[in-house]
């Protein structure tokens, strides 16, 4: 009787993994035996060590492995024992999960309509669940995509009722939170709820001309480009760690309005291209800085 060629693996069989830890000699041998003594087969290994000004080695794979969603609560327990030794902490995903993502916004449309128009063509792999504004203005747009939009106005003098108010939207399932262009601060408990799961575009290229103004910032000092850079939020305004960020060339003809208008297609591409790296679980996140295998 002829053999049955084994069925090609799916996409509930893919995961990835990322890992950091100390740097020594046999990791990746140690993580590739794990994956083949299971059946694993890796797709793609990208790995960096920051020697020589540290020890610390870091880790993303992508692998196949049969029956994936049947084993996952088991092998996430199994490479723990095999994690501990190393000193690795690491983090397993599945690949076939969709992330929920929630978009907040003001009065600025240009970072907002690059991300519906990126999720609509496929480029990126999640489910927009809400549109949030403390403004009303682009709910018309907004429900032409057929997502969800939320006006919740904010109060300075009552911001925990507004955050009361996105916590109930966002529920306890939403995976990413960006700012595209939300002119508001997030309170320091509301970001600790998320951690490294809420991306801000700064209309800057930190850490020059942070805050409010920064063309008009860039303008002042004469600046020969603007750039944008878009970066986890973090207690300290415009301070997170870094994803993403350009520029684009400008000159002494060019005024505060001239710059804004250059700046924002900047700001659309930084904006999309770290959402995605993040749905893809490229980054990650060490000593307030990103390594990101793109």
């Amino acid at each position: 009787m002829a053999s049955r060629t084994p069925a090609a693996p799916g996409p509930s069989d893919r995961g990835r993994l990322l890992i950091t830890c100390p740097d020594r000699p046999g990791l990746v041998a140690a993580v590739s035996r794990f994956l083949a003594e299971r059946g694993g087969n890796i797709l793609r290994s990208d790995q960096h060590s920051n020697h020589p000004y540290g020890r610390d080695f870091f880790c993303r794979m992508e692998f196949t492995l049969p029956g994936l969603d049947r084993k996952w609560a088991s092998l996430t327990e199994e490479f723990r024992d095999l994690a501990a030794p190393f000193a690795m902490d690491f983090r397993l995903h599945r690949a076939d999960r969709t992330k929920k993502v929630a978009i907040f916004v003001s009065r600025q449309d240009h970072c907002l309509l690059e991300l519906l128009w990126r999720w609509r063509s496929g480029e990126l792999p999640c489910e927009i669940v809400h549109v949030i504004s403390n403004h009303e203005d682009l709910r018309p747009l907004v429900e032409e995509w057929g997502v969800p939009f939320h006006h919740v106005p904010v109060d300075p003098l009552d911001r925990d009722r507004c955050e009361t108010e996105e916590r109930m939207l966002l529920g306890s399932d939403t995976d990413l939170i960006v700012l595209a262009r939300y002119m508001q601060i997030l309170s320091p408990s509301f970001v600790r709820d998320w951690p490294h799961r809420i991306i801000n575009i700064h209309h800057g290229f930190l850490p020059a001309f942070a805050g409010g103004r920064a063309y008009e910032q860039a303008y002042e000092r004469g600046v020969k480009f603007v750039g944008a850079t878009a970066h986890y939020v973090t207690d300290v305004l415009d301070g997170g760690p870094i994803i993403e960020q350009d520029i684009v060339r400008v000159d002494h003809r060019h005024g505060p309005d001239d710059l804004r208008r250059k700046g924002k297609y900047v700001e659309r591409e930084v904006l999309a291209r770290a959402v995605a790296w993040h749905l893809e679980d490229r980054i990650l996140v060490f000593q307030g800085k990103t390594v990101v295998f793109s």
